[in-house]
Parts: structure tokens; sequence; C-alpha cells
């Protein structure tokens, strides 16, 4: 086995939320594996800021846009837009919403659910059926710790991130005989502007580093190579899954 089956030169990836953290780690990975970049995100720069830098250090071509993943028809138009040229979707973008669920405001609900579950399945209802009229394509959803567990003070997106799953299965049957497949990452307890209100909660982040068996916070760049396996040759018979990349959080 060699190298070449994790290759994506020539591929062009779609990556949702791409500006920091999680989705700038994805973006790296891939085109340091030879992808093309196409980064979405609220506040993304038309040239990219930083990860549009990065990749075309490495010599790849880099597109950015500006998407309101709470606005359905901008979600649509971009959609529409990058829908036949993608060849790897990687539906990244997300948001969270703290509060316990007895005094969850509805407008947050509305809010995480529209982000991280609506505007993803747009995507990939979209581009999914271009990849499926192509005969191929890879789709990546990030899924969560909460895919699998309920959480604490944060209803809407445990509600979310568990919809994905169902997403993925669903999307993994229908297109599975047309050559895409559809698969998820659920990160574990990631250093990123989302649990920093975890981290910054000496109790919270004690509690969770003692269960964590790799003994501390994951960084965003560990979530590469399983985007890149998931994108790859490598993954051709891989579909419907949920790959955990938690430090061993789940089998604690």
């Amino acid at each position: 086995m060699t190298t070449a089956i994790f290759d994506l030169t020539g591929l062009t990836a779609v990556v949702t939320g791409a500006r920091r953290g999680i989705g700038f780690a994805m973006a790296d990975a891939l085109a340091t594996a030879g992808a093309d970049i196409i980064a979405a995100s609220a506040s993304q720069e038309a040239d990219g800021g930083a990860i549009g830098r990065r990749v075309r250090d490495l010599g790849r071509r880099f597109e950015g846009h500006a998407v309101d993943f709470r606005d359905r028809d901008a979600v649509i138009d971009f959609a529409d837009s990058v829908a036949d040229r993608a060849d790897i979707l990687v539906n990244n973008a997300g948001t969270i919403r703290r509060a316990p669920a007895a005094e969850h405001p509805l407008e947050w609900w509305d809010e995480v659910i529209d982000v991280n579950l609506t505007s993803p399945f747009i995507l990939s209802q979209r581009v999914g059926a271009s990849m499926v009229g192509r005969g191929g394509g890879r789709i990546i959803f990030t899924a969560s710790l909460l895919t699998f567990q309920g959480g604490i003070n944060v209803p809407g997106y445990a509600a979310a991130k568990s919809g994905i799953a169902g997403v993925v299965k669903a999307l993994a049957n229908e297109w599975a005989p047309a050559g895409v497949t559809v698969n998820g990452i659920a990160p574990g307890y990631i250093a990123t502007d989302n649990t920093e209100a975890l981290r910054e909660d000496p109790d919270r982040s004690a509690s969770i580093l003692s269960r964590i068996p790799a003994g501390r916070w994951g960084r965003p760049e560990d979530l590469g190579g399983a985007t890149v396996f998931l994108a790859s040759p490598a993954a051709a018979y891989v579909t419907g899954v949920i790959l955990p990349v938690d430090g061993g959080w789940l089998g604690r």
C-alpha cells in the first residue's frame, strides 16, 4: 500500500467553517494531500485570510465565500454555485449556545438547528445530487461526542449533532450505489473557541481531562488525518460511519 491511495491531487474540496479551528485544520490537511479548497464561513474573507494564504503556499487554488449559515436562501445560493465543482464536501460550520434546557431561548434553539443541521443537509442535498450524477464523491460531516451523548446545558446542539448521525446514514444508504460516500467525524474535546468556556472552568476542565485516556485536550490538527482518509480513495468502501477522534473518550 502506498500513499497514492490518500492522494487528492486534482480534486476540489468545499469546506465550511474553514476560517479557524477544526475547519481550518481540515482544509489544511486536504490541501496538503493535494486538493484545491473552496472555503465558506460567516466571516470568510474573499482572499481567505490565514487559510487562504496557507492553501496557496501549498500550491493549491483557493476560493473564499462569506455565507451566513442561518440564512437558508444564502446557503442554497452558495450550494448551487459550488455543486458541480465539489469532489469533496466537508460540512463543518457550526455554532453552540449554552443555557439550561428549562431556560434555553427558543431563538437559540432555532439558530443552532439551522446552522448545525439544516444548512449541512441543504448543502449535501444539492452537492450530493451533482455527485450522484457524476458517479462519485465524498461528503463528510463534523459530528460530535454529543452525537452519542446528551451533554449539559446544550440541548439544541445535542439535538443537532444527534440528527447529523441520522442524516449521514440516510444519505449513505441512498447514494452508495452511485459511488458517493457519506460519513461523519466526531471530534472529542478539542481546544477551540467552542470549548473555551469549558476549559476556563477549572472543575469542568479537570473532570473532562480525567476521562480522556490520551490525557490532553485535542488539537484541531488531530482531525486532519481522519478527514483526508474519508475523502480519499482509501475510504471507497467506508460509508454511513461516524468516526470518533476523541483521545479514547467514548471507550472509557
